[in-house]
């Protein structure tokens, strides 16, 4: 009676899930054709693309650069005095030579005056030194002769040895005289060169009184005013910086510094600046400076760029991107670099089939020059690749191609 019990429980249960089981894959043979029916009938993936081209494009060296003026001077005093009047106005340009500053000159004039009068009266005091040597030798010679001719008298004993003494002692009197009269005459001489020394040390003294430009370029903001008395060699009165030319300083990594000795001995090296905020503004230089050591905390060495900046769109302080050419590469395989992707794998790009399908084809970049990347390895001339429109494909994906590119534009 169990068993009978169990067996017809069992048949029951079968006759139950069979037609539950029937129903269960008959709803997933609709579900799968549902889903193929469905990829058949995606719509293509709108996208842009453009054309693997092959270009000559530069081999270039990319930094942050700084700008920095040509020449920065710092405008001090070499005396004191007032500050009388200001000559300038902040942020102009002036050229050398320029008066900037005048400081009170009516010390410095006295001073001169002074060394003047010092040389009328040495010039003086010389031309009597002189007329009295003429004297006094004309006098000495007369007393020579006359001790002379009483010494011969002496010897024949016609006069006394007081006589003899007198006259002798006077001639050797009247010769001191005329040394003194060399030597007053020498002094004299020497006095006439210290007034000498003197008046032009005042005239240069004078000459400071009046502050020029000492290099052509732009005022910044005065920082002394008129009627402020300044100290000799003190603070800075007015910094000028010249920027044409000017300079733009930037480091690169020291391994690059064989290629730059290499090809700067060829010639000079061109380098361009790129504005910050308009990859159109670029001014080009060359390069004039490499600095004769390594950075050892960074593993940099600082090169600078010299430009005429004659349009002055390079400003001192200013933030620029400089590109350092090295040489031209010839038959280079580029693409937009919109087109390189990034995945677990490494860098890859969307191929585009001839049937309008798209593939995933892994790629390596040389480097990147503006917008175009080199491609070393991965596509041909001839590739058309997507450049737009990444994030909706999927391999196999068909796409439609709205805006196809065949030129990849030209190099900076």
């Amino acid at each position: 009676m169990e068993q009978a019990f169990i067996r017809k429980l069992f048949l029951i249960t079968a006759l139950v899930l069979v037609p539950v089981g029937l129903a269960t894959l008959s709803g997933c043979a609709k579900s799968s054709a549902a889903e193929k029916s469905s990829v058949a009938a995606k719509p293509a993936v709108p996208v842009t693309a453009a054309d693997v081209t092959v270009k000559t494009i530069p081999v270039q060296i990319r930094a942050i650069g700084s700008v920095e003026p040509y020449t920065t001077v710092a405008i001090k005093t070499m005396i004191a005095g007032e500050i009388t009047e200001v000559h300038y106005t902040d942020g102009q340009d002036v050229k050398k030579g320029d008066v900037l500053f005048t400081i009170d000159p009516r010390p410095y004039q006295a001073d001169l005056q002074r060394a003047e009068a010092n040389l009328s009266k040495d010039v003086a005091l010389l031309k009597q030194a002189e007329a009295n040597v003429a004297r006094d030798e004309v006098q000495s010679k007369n007393a020579a002769a006359q001790a002379k001719r009483y010494n011969d008298l002496f010897t024949q004993g016609v006069i006394s040895t007081d006589q003899n003494d007198q006259f002798r002692t006077t001639a050797e009197a009247l010769d001191a005289t005329v040394k003194a009269d060399r030597a007053a005459v020498q002094s004299a001489n020497e006095n006439i060169g210290a007034d000498k020394a003197a008046i032009e040390s005042a005239k240069v003294q004078l000459s400071y009184c009046t502050v020029r430009s000492p290099v052509n370029g732009r005022t910044g903001s005065t920082m002394i005013q008129q009627g402020n008395v300044v100290k000799a060699n003190d603070v800075a009165l007015l910094v000028i910086n010249q920027i044409e030319p000017i300079y733009v300083t930037f480091a690169v990594p020291e391994q690059q510094l064989a290629a730059i000795k290499q090809y700067m001995a060829s010639g000079k090296l061109e380098v361009t600046a790129t504005m910050p905020d308009d990859a159109n503004k670029t001014e080009t230089g060359t390069i004039s400076f490499v600095d004769n050591t390594v950075d050892r905390t960074t593993g940099t060495i600082k090169l600078k760029g010299t430009f005429t900046n004659s349009d002055r769109k390079l400003w001192p302080g200013q933030y620029v991107t400089a590109s350092l050419k090295l040489t031209t590469q010839a038959d280079a395989v580029v693409i937009p670099s919109e087109a390189v992707q990034t995945g677990q794998k490494g860098q890859f790009v969307f191929i585009v089939k001839p049937d309008l399908t798209v593939d995933v084809q892994p790629v390596t970049i040389e480097r990147t020059i503006d917008d175009l990347s080199v491609i070393k390895d991965g596509l041909k001339p001839g590739d058309k690749v997507i450049t737009d429109g990444q994030l909706r494909l999927t391999p196999g994906a068909k796409v439609d191609i709205k805006n196809s590119i065949s030129d990849n534009g030209g190099i900076k």
